[in-house]
């Protein structure tokens, strides 16, 4: 069974799904494959205009990597062969060619955050909580998150939220503009109301506003930042500081 689910949505979009609602969502080399092949789609049909990434159930958007399955990543060079996968995935929905969406319908921690902050707008759910986590693992965020986060918000607001490493209230990252709506209806729905006018428009025109973006992350030497920061993160990943989280984390669960 698949752990992720592409769906066309008649409105004119591209709907992907995490399909690991008993691992609160966590990303996994599946996952992985499956959010490269919707990007991939998004940008190849020219009758879909934006790509909505969402969680299954409402518990959790995302949960970040999947330690149950990268836990025997225990070296630098290891944990760079996988940290460097996903941010190759993350760069490529980043400068997608359209519009994207981070629907997050539960909880966003680590990985999560950087999967949403990847997103050109992010919606998040009434009572819901997110936040850059990673510090409390002894790691940074290691799929260029931090980097993209840069790009998006302002210096002062993305240094407290990777800093800090706590969960925040949706209405506080809202204040801070990292989510860009608060909805209480049903997910979906409210997706789409967000969307509508965007949907409206010519694909062409919504590609060519997207690539003065997509120039000026170029220009700023985004994906070169990038690579940096999950260089850094796989040092850390070795320590014997995030060995000892990671087993802690695992006997737990």
């Amino acid at each position: 069974m698949l752990e992720f689910l592409i769906e066309k949505k008649d409105k004119g979009y591209i709907l992907f799904t995490i399909t690991r609602n008993e691992k609160r969502n966590a990303i996994n080399y599946e996952v992985m494959e499956g959010l490269q092949k919707a990007i991939n789609e998004t940008a190849g049909a020219p009758d879909v205009k934006a790509l909505v990434i969402t969680g299954e159930g409402e518990r959790a958007f995302c949960s970040g990597g999947d330690l149950s399955v990268f836990h025997s990543l225990s070296t630098k060079d290891e944990a760079y062969t996988m940290l460097s996968k996903m941010a190759d995935i993350l760069y490529s929905l980043t400068t997608l060619s359209k519009p994207t969406v981070a629907l997050v319908n539960g909880t966003a921690i680590g990985g999560g955050c950087e999967l949403a902050s990847a997103c050109d707008f992010r919606l998040g759910r009434q009572g819901i909580k997110a936040g850059f986590v990673q510090g409390k693992q002894a790691i940074t965020t290691g799929w260029g998150g931090g980097s993209i986060l840069a790009e998006k918000l302002p210096q002062h607001a993305a240094m407290k939220l990777l800093m800090e490493a706590e969960p925040q209230t949706v209405e506080y990252l809202f204040d801070l503009d990292f989510f860009h709506g608060i909805y209480e209806e049903e997910s979906l729905s409210a997706c789409e109301a967000f969307l509508d006018k965007t949907l409206a428009c010519d694909v062409n025109v919504l590609e060519s506003y997207k690539k003065i973006w997509i120039n000026k992350w170029a220009a700023v030497n985004l994906r070169e930042r990038m690579e940096e920061e999950v260089k850094k993160c796989a040092v850390l990943w070795e320590s014997d500081a995030h060995h000892q989280y990671v087993k802690t984390f695992l006997n737990k669960n």
